[in-house]
């Protein structure tokens, strides 16, 4: 039985982005037509890398800045939970520059609860793995309040649950806009540990 299940949800790629610059103030991608993907990411990336310092997600495993394999390359959100987030800030658009994104696909319901090891693959075979949900954080608030004053310091509680995923790259390739990607999930029943059997008696051993 094959560990991933193909399903016939697509999703198709509207925008792609680049972070060159980590600001400690704001985020901001520039976007691109089409983007070549090694298995380090994105070239020029500011996420791109096969390793990565660890960062407060992982702090309860790792002392932060502990070199940890990449797993966020990519931060990949949906237009229909952009346009949410939008409407909940009063926005007639959200731009995806200004949360970061370096994908944006549209057409996969419940985009940022696809489960983790998920794949999203082009019809050409570049192939990206889901990492997990991204939660939403300040840096998108503060891009969006400079640009749209008034508007950014809600963002943390509108993007809750609608922040998209991380993601790398499994398998090489270019992704272009208007690419489909075909999402294939973990064929696995959700993880439900039962409690421990209960301990026999010292009289019965």
């Amino acid at each position: 039985m094959a560990a991933l299940t193909p399903t016939e949800i697509y999703g198709t790629v509207t925008w792609l982005g680049r972070v060159t610059d980590r600001d400690t103030r704001e985020i901001s991608a520039e976007a691109f037509d089409e983007m070549p993907l090694t298995l380090a990411g994105f070239e020029g990336e500011h996420h791109a890398g096969l390793t990565r310092p660890s960062c407060s997600r992982v702090l309860d495993l790792y002392p932060r800045d502990t070199e940890i394999r990449n797993t966020r390359q990519l931060s990949i959100v949906s237009a229909e939970e952009l346009a949410e987030i939008g409407r909940v800030l009063g926005l007639e658009s959200l731009d995806p520059a200004w949360l970061g994104a370096s994908v944006v696909v549209e057409g996969i319901p419940d985009f940022s609860h696809v489960p983790p090891n998920a794949r999203l693959q082009a019809e050409n075979g570049t192939t990206l793995t889901v990492d997990l949900q991204n939660g939403p954080c300040q840096f998108p608030a503060m891009t969006i309040e400079r640009a749209m004053p008034g508007h950014g310091k809600a963002f943390k509680p509108a993007a809750e649950g609608r922040r998209g995923v991380t993601a790398w790259v499994e398998r090489e390739g270019v992704l272009r806009l208007g690419d489909r990607l075909r999402l294939f999930v973990p064929a696995q029943r959700n993880w439900a540990p039962q409690e421990a059997p209960a301990r026999m008696p010292e009289a019965a051993r």
